[in-house]
């Protein structure tokens, strides 16, 4: 199946200007040319090349679609194969009648990630970079997107090729040292071999660093908006969406359920949740409310905790304190433009030396202020540093992080005073682990399991 020609939409279904189907395989070209008619064969035209014409039905001999086809010939393409592009109209009738033509023709659908599979089956890139296309497809920030570029550009290839090559040296000279010691080769000692792994383990000490910053980029951040009936969630949660998204009353209780809505705060992505106050109350529907906005309280990466400055501190209040005790939060007090009745000494402890920020959300003032919190709190203004190698993937993380493990139990071994083949078996591990983050020691199930998380087309 890997050897066939596929095809599939690549643009997002709907009404648009232009829509696109792709075809990849051997006969990518010889397919497009039994429906396309225009000045020339596509078998004539040269690569890289693109071509105006009509795609006709060859058993009604009807026109179907006005058309541009792109002709990309192996090996210089995404895929390594040959590439036809089919740029027809937007819109669900006419791309669907499109690809419809094209299966008659012989090609199959594509499965999901199918073409970005074949670009790494075909070694044009590795697996990190793979993973790295979906990553720039999903960024919802800069920042994000950034990240995903670098990846995708090789930079943390290079970097655990580059590891890993360390390693292999390392492994080849104990295996020269303890099959040939005849040969006059330098002498693989403990210190020697402590001296490459602690290298090794300071350089994935170091990526892993990164892992926090990387990872929130990637996936965002769940924050959750939560405080008494009243006190301004759903005004905080329109100034930062800077869209009327939840109604604003003056009624307690106005939100009933958890509201949800995709935000960029400084770069950093936010997956905001503006929840029902927390209440003791008798409304049935209310209360579901309630007992989804204390589930997202428990799942949240960040609190927004707002509070009003124009009322004494209440037990609800302190509940709610303790509540997020321990998790990072920002404390939020709201209606600054009324006469301050809070006792702001007593909240700065029960905010256990997180931010406090005074805020008046009609007057839209401290959004400024809670925006550069936020962003510190996480990156601390670090994260604009070119030159660091970000790690966000979850599977790359973990892999990372066995690396250490193995790395630990052979300076383990050596501070032992283990023989030295005894130690390689754990270099040997690291070494490998390392390699199904760029997928040279992958499985065959692992890699369908990733492609099939990929959109249909890409």
């Amino acid at each position: 199946m890997e050897y066939d020609t596929i095809t599939a939409i690549s643009t997002p279904m709907g009404e648009g200007a232009i829509a696109i189907v792709r075809l990849s395989g051997p006969e990518a070209v010889s397919i497009a040319d039994r429906v396309y008619k225009g000045s020339k064969m596509l078998e004539e035209a040269d690569t890289h090349t693109i071509h105006y014409g009509k795609l006709v039905d060859p058993k009604t001999n009807q026109a179907v679609e006005e058309v541009m086809v792109s002709v990309m010939r192996a090996p210089r393409t995404f895929t390594r194969e040959d590439v036809v592009e089919i740029n027809c109209h937007g819109g669900l009738v006419s791309v669907n009648r499109v690809l419809q033509l094209i299966l008659q023709q012989g090609a199959r659908l594509a499965e999901p990630g199918e073409f970005t599979k074949r670009a790494f089956l075909n070694g044009r890139i590795d697996l990190s970079q793979a993973e790295a296309v979906m990553d720039l497809i999903r960024a919802k920030t800069d920042r994000a997107m950034n990240v995903a570029l670098n990846q995708m550009e090789g930079r943390l290839s290079s970097l655990v090729s580059r590891l890993r090559q360390t390693l292999l040296e390392t492994i080849a000279h104990v295996e020269v040292n303890i099959d040939y010691p005849e040969y006059d080769a330098e002498e693989m000692t403990h210190s020697l071999l402590n001296n490459n792994l602690l290298t090794v383990k300071k350089e994935v000490e170091s990526i892993l660093q990164t892992a926090q910053q990387g990872k929130i980029l990637r996936e965002g951040l769940s924050t959750a908006i939560i405080g008494r009936p009243n006190v301004g969630k759903s005004s905080l949660m329109n100034a930062l969406v800077h869209e009327n998204k939840a109604i604003v009353t003056d009624i307690a209780g106005t939100t009933r359920d958890v509201i949800e809505e995709y935000v960029n705060v400084r770069g950093v992505p936010l997956r905001l949740v503006d929840t029902a106050g927390i209440r003791e109350t008798e409304d049935i529907v209310e209360k579901i409310g309630v007992e989804k906005s204390r589930k997202v309280l428990k799942e949240a990466d960040l609190i927004l905790l707002v509070l009003n400055g124009n009322e004494p501190l209440s037990n609800e209040d302190e509940n709610l304190f303790r509540a997020a005790a321990g998790l990072d939060k920002i404390v939020i007090i709201n209606k600054t433009d009324l006469e301050t009745n809070l006792d702001i000494d007593q909240v700065k402890v029960l905010a256990e030396g997180s931010p406090v920020i005074a805020t008046s959300l009609v007057k839209e003032e401290g959004i400024d202020e809670l925006e550069q919190a936020i962003a510190n709190l996480f990156f601390a203004g670090g994260i604009e540093a070119q030159d660091l190698t970000y790690v966000s993937n979850s599977r790359h993380i973990a892999l990372l992080q066995q690396t250490i493990h193995h790395i630990d139990e052979a300076l383990g071994g050596i501070e032992a005073d283990l023989p030295i083949d005894m130690v390689q078996i754990d270099i040997t591990r690291a070494w490998e682990i390392l390699g199904e983050i760029v997928g040279d020691t992958v499985s065959e199930s692992l890699i369908d399991q990733l492609f099939s998380q990929f959109c249909l087309g890409k």
